[in-house]
This record gives C-alpha cells, structure tokens and sequence, in this order.
C-alpha cells in the first residue's frame, strides 16, 4: 500500500515526482494550463483536472481522499474588511479553494510552496489569514516562513546547483482528542541536509552536470546572438583589462551604469531620486573620476556602447576573484547584464531569461534546466517550442527541495502521525537521494508514454 496525495496547481509535476519518491500514489491533479497539463499527463501518466474553482467550492467537492496535499498556489489580495483574518477573507481566492478541500477531506499533511515575497510586508496581511486558518481547521503551523532553496541541500540529498529561495507552509493535522501545544511549533529541523554542504563547493559543469556534447543543430539553437556575444565581449574585455590594469583593486560590486559616468565634479542628483538611485549614482561618478583615463580608454575601443541598449549599458560584476567572463555564469536582464561564478546558478524563471554559460557562449539547455530542478533524464517536453518548455520549468517546484522539507515536516510532527505507519514509514524509509528512486520510475514510465492517448497529447494552439 502506498499513502495518498492531491496534487493543486500542479503545473508539469515537480511535487509529483518528489511525492512518487517518497512512496505516495497520486489520486488527483489540478491544472488550468493546457500545455502543462500535456506535459504532465506524458510523464506521469495522469490528466491534471482543469479548473479548481469549479472542481472545489461549497457545492462541489471532485477531490477525492488523500493522505498529503500539496500546491504551489498563486499568491492573491485577500479582503481587509473588517480585517478579521477568518477564511471567508479568502473568499475568492484560490487559498480559499484549497481552505475548503481541506476542511472536507481533512488531509494528514498540507505542503503548500509560494515566493519569498509571501512572507514580506505588502503581503503580511494574507499571511497571517493563511496561517490563521489552517490552525482553525485544526493544523499545526508554524507562524514563522519556511525558506528552503536548493543550492543549500547536500547533492547527496538532492540538492542542485540553483539559488531558488521559496516559502514552504507545512501543516500537519491534529488527531481529535489529541493532546498537544497548539502554539507555534517551530519550523521542521533540515539542517541534516544541509549542515555538511558548503555552498562554495558548487561547480555547475560537475553537479549539475552541464551537457558535454550537444549536436551541431542544436547547439546551433542554444548558441547566444551575435549582437549579444557582442555586448558580452566588451564587458568581458572590461572586466580582463581591469584586472591587468588595477590587480590589487577589486571590481566594483555595484551595477555599473555607463550612462551616470561623470566627474564627481558635474555630479547632479535629482532631488526627488530614491535613495537607492541617490547611492548607485554616486558610486558611478566616484568610480568614474578615480578611474577617467582607463574608462576612456575602454568606451573608444567599443565606439562608446554607442549600439548597445540601455539594459545592456549596465553591468554588474558577482564575479568575485574569476578573471574573465569565460568563468562566470550570467544573465542578460531587463537591469543589465549580471555575472557570478559558474558554480550554482541563478534561479530559474517563468520569462525568457535563460542562464548563459560564460565559456561555451550559450545558454542552458532545456535538459540542464531540467536537472537543476531536479526532473530525471527520462522526462521530456514533447514537442513544444523550448521557451514555453523554460517557461514551465521556472514556474515549477524543485523536486529535490519538495522531498526533503516533507521528510522534515513528518520528523518534526512525528506525534501527530505516530498512528499512521504506511505514512510514516514510506516516507523516513526513503533514500537520501530522490533521483535514486525517481530513475527508476523511467522504465514504467517510458512504458506508460506508449500507452497514453495521442488524443490528449495533441499540440494545444
């Protein structure tokens, strides 16, 4: 027997196969989104319901029983009226939804994912009515965010090479007549997983690992633009002749903007300018004036970035000690062009700011995507363009993340589950590593992509 889980905004199934490597059977999926729906039917062998408004309100209840329940909901506005932080403030949200498959079908476990941002000030208020209502449904929670990222976890644990910082909610259900503290329980202990790894030891060519051979064609596809190696090869040839020229001088750790470059001397900031912008401009005329004739020197040798977009006329170095672009990982962004070391990436997400990698000049494959999320060699994205394949993936959960902060929540609420031993069992009994058991879930699956429906799989226009 295997404990059950529901699977809410299930996006291409990130909680599925951590969940699947714990032991759990999955008996529901919902997703509104056509072509994630297709992927995850594909991989997993089960057609996500659509919209769960309609699937979970106070006259339908199309979610079945289940163990654990787990989701990555979207973070909305709650009602402030009368700001009684009760569950019908989430009146009209997708929380409430969730709030009210929950009060029905009572889950053992609810794990529920959301941004950093959750947890901050403008969003305080639907904080506290989340928190508050789980207790109300007779969950222990803690008050206190849960940040969890990857990058952290010991690749023994399946950790990966992503900065990807999220907020994990982890509630577990008090039995009826059961006697406990129903204060804040303090957040589940996952320094085992984390203590004996040093973040510094991330290489990405090695852990994640980055694709050694990759056929003409499609390198061809992956490969940056020319107008974009061009703007990388002048902030490169920066970064090496600023080396050569100052060594025992660091590179400025703020964003470089070319266009604020004057003498401290003609310095004008604007009044009304915010401070941080007050700060950045400053930094810019002072680095400017301390290093005129070399900065000169560099804007005549590339026609003053008289070419480049203004986002591309921004830079900012993470670098630390690399020598040369070819040694960092990097962003094209909106706000510049931003490089660090290639050791653990930045965080993926749902836009098409795809990593670049300094040395080879292209950017990350969608299979290295895929691994840094934690989704085995087996899966695959049928075949969509390969940005709403990024897409997905920067909208999807960390598998790796997901398997061990339940691990974590069973171990810290193992007073409340001491009666359910499938539960229990399963899920401490698990290896330390999920990718140990999520291969070998390929085979099967590879057998249940045969078998799934064309019809189903048909490309969503």
């Amino acid at each position: 027997m295997s404990f059950t889980f529901v699977d809410l905004f299930a996006g291409i199934g990130g909680f599925h196969g951590a969940l699947s490597a714990l032991g759990g059977k999955c008996v529901y999926a919902s997703e509104i989104d056509e072509k994630a729906s297709r992927v995850y039917l594909r991989n997993w062998g089960l057609m996500p319901d659509g919209d769960i408004t309609k699937s979970a309100n106070d006259i339908n209840m199309d979610v079945p029983e289940h163990d654990v329940l787990v989701g990555g909901f979207p973070c909305q506005p709650f009602s402030k009226s009368g700001k009684q932080l009760g569950m019908e403030e989430t009146r009209g949200t997708l929380f409430w939804n969730i709030a009210q498959i929950v009060k029905i079908r009572k889950p053992k476990i609810v794990l529920l994912e959301n941004v950093r941002n959750i947890a901050g000030p403008r969003h305080e208020h639907e904080w506290k009515i989340i928190i508050k209502t789980l207790r109300t449904l007779g969950y222990r929670v803690s008050e206190v965010p849960f940040v969890v990222s990857p990058h952290k976890i010991h690749p023994l644990n399946g950790g990966r090479p992503q900065v990807r910082e999220r907020i994990f909610i982890c509630a577990t259900l008090i039995p009826l007549n059961t006697k406990t503290d129903k204060s804040d329980p303090g957040l589940p202990n996952i320094d085992s997983f984390y203590s004996e790894w040093d973040i510094n030891s991330w290489v990405l060519s090695r852990h994640l690992p980055t694709e050694k051979r990759i056929s003409k064609s499609l390198l061809g596809e992956y490969k940056v633009s020319h107008q974009e190696n061009l703007w990388i090869d002048a902030w490169d040839d920066f970064v090496r002749s600023f080396r050569r020229e100052f060594p025992d001088e660091k590179l400025p750790g703020f964003p470089i903007w070319v266009d604020s470059w004057v003498d401290i001397k003609t310095l004008k900031i604007p009044r009304n300018a915010p401070k941080w912008k007050k700060s950045f401009l400053l930094k810019n005329s002072e680095f400017y004036t301390s290093h005129k004739a070399f900065l000169k020197t560099w804007l005549k040798k590339w026609d003053n970035l008289s070419n480049f977009p203004p986002s591309r006329r921004k830079f900012e170095w993470q670098g630390k000690d690399c020598n040369s672009i070819d040694e960092t990982i990097l962003h094209l962004r909106p706000s510049g062009i931003r490089c660090k070391p290639a050791s653990y990436a930045p965080a993926l997400v749902a836009i098409t700011q795809t990593s670049i990698i300094g040395k080879s000049r292209r950017k990350l494959t969608v299979r290295e995507a895929a691994r840094l999320q934690g989704f085995p060699e087996w899966f695959d994205f049928l075949d969509q363009p390969k940005s709403l394949s990024y897409k997905q993936l920067g909208n999807a959960v960390n598998i790796g993340v997901v398997y061990n902060v339940l691990k974590a929540q069973i171990m810290r609420d193992i007073d409340l589950l001491e009666n359910d031993d499938i539960l229990v069992t399963q899920i401490l009994s698990s290896p330390l590593d999920p990718y140990q058991k999520i291969m070998e879930f390929g085979d099967h699956n590879i057998r249940t992509k045969e078998k799934v429906s064309q019809r189903h799989l048909r490309v969503v226009s």
